[in-house]
């Protein structure tokens, strides 16, 4: 056997072992990828706690359209309890809630909902005029009023929030609650919490994720 025969034999062997290097190459890429895919979904998918579930409601929105519980389920929704005469705490909520609003502009499926704790006051006519003030976008932000007695119970059972009446007023509790597609209660972010928006974005993402993945 000649020396140029034998060299186009070697060459053969390491070109098949070329493509079979490359082959096996490729092989543990996709494997590696995909390992290090699922480590990062496992990483930033955090399950939030069930915390309880929304008791049955039917509400009237700021256009005079009634909303139930039935109408958010499958959706994930941020609330809060104010009133419109309120000189207390309940502007930087709904600035909070506003900037949520722009935050969250690329996922519409996240709904906001403003509950009124002065019902006898908060017409939806007096909602609406607040809610445009407050640029609202009344597709996504609802402001809902209804019966004193439903409310109450939403706030004080569903939500576990503090609600009484001091000086012929209100005084409610200052959280952001966030309920799944459930209607269960994920999440409850205090308003003086310096990361309100972080953690609030962070909360639905998780829940989007959670969502997407059943």
């Amino acid at each position: 056997m000649n020396d140029h025969h034998q060299e186009d034999i070697i060459r053969g062997r390491m070109h098949k072992l070329g493509w079979a290097g490359a082959f096996l190459g490729v092989v543990l890429a996709v494997t590696m990828g995909y390992s290090m895919w699922q480590a990062s979904v496992r990483r930033d998918v955090e399950q939030l706690p069930v915390i309880r579930a929304v008791p049955e409601f039917a509400l009237t929105d700021q256009n005079g359209e009634e909303v139930t519980t039935a109408d958010l389920r499958g959706k994930i929704w941020i609330a809060d309890f104010i009133f419109t005469r309120c000189a207390g705490p309940c502007p930087l909520m709904t600035a909070r809630m506003l900037e949520m609003q722009k935050a969250l502009v690329k996922t519409p499926e996240v709904k906001l909902v403003s509950v009124t704790v002065d019902p006898e006051y908060d017409t939806p006519g007096v909602l609406k005029a607040y809610a445009e003030a407050n640029f609202a976008d009344p597709e996504r932000w609802k402001f809902l009023t209804g019966d004193k007695a439903v409310i109450e119970k939403l706030v004080t059972e569903g939500f576990m929030q503090h609600l009484a009446e001091e000086n012929g007023e209100p005084v409610h509790g200052t959280m952001f609650l966030i309920v799944d597609g459930n209607g269960m209660v994920r999440s409850a972010r205090m308003l003086e919490d310096p990361e309100l928006i972080p953690k609030v974005l962070m909360d639905t993402g998780n829940l989007l994720r959670e969502q997407g993945a059943n």
